[in-house]
């Protein structure tokens, strides 16, 4: 690869990194549902995703963690602390780019949603049973809530799960027709 291909492939990833973060915030603010103490049912995750698989896992994890930072800037910051800006924000978004793990993986945008979606989850589970455990009702779901395990449980996974699975059904219905973007084949 001479200097000049290897430059353009980076101003290539730098700006198509910047589309998939400002499209990510977009589709943040299209919440199909919202949890009271944040989080929501959104699209939001599905470009870093994209971009993730595509560039690889420097390159996704960085676009998380600018993710990230807009999401605390501009979505209104349910935070208690420093602790909960580190853990809700910077890193809960940054562990999306995981999903880079996958690039150039034959069904890597599917395994990278997974493992992206599950370590996001992770992270806002010991967030919400640690940091946000004294604000945990009596009763969530219907359910009483005994330990905060439980509550951060049923809370992140609610909205977590179904984004996950939004995720997951765009992929496959865009698998076919756009299977060079999805892989990142169209950069190799």
């Amino acid at each position: 690869m001479t200097q000049t291909s290897s430059r353009s492939n980076t101003v290539r990833m730098l700006c198509e990194g910047g589309l998939m973060v400002v499209l990510a915030q977009i589709l943040s603010y299209i919440k199909l549902w919202e949890m009271p103490w944040g989080g929501s049912i959104c699209l939001a995750m599905l470009p870093i995703f994209l971009f993730s698989v595509r560039w690889g896992l420097g390159s996704g994890l960085l676009a998380g963690f600018v993710f990230g930072v807009l999401q605390f800037m501009f979505d209104g910051g349910f935070a208690i602390g420093w602790q909960s800006i580190i853990g809700d924000y910077l890193l809960a978004f940054t562990v999306l780019g995981l999903a880079g793990l996958f690039r150039g993986k034959k069904y890597g945008i599917f395994l990278g949603t997974v493992v992206g979606s599950a370590a996001r989850f992770l992270v806002h589970y010991v967030v919400g049973a640690t940091i946000w455990a004294e604000y945990m009702p009596e009763e969530f779901f219907g359910m009483t809530m005994t330990t905060p395990w439980f509550y951060s449980l049923l809370y992140n996974g609610f909205y977590m799960v179904i984004d996950m699975a939004l995720c997951l059904l765009i992929f496959a219905i865009l698998y076919k027709p756009m299977n060079k973007y999805l892989t990142g084949a169209d950069l190799r």
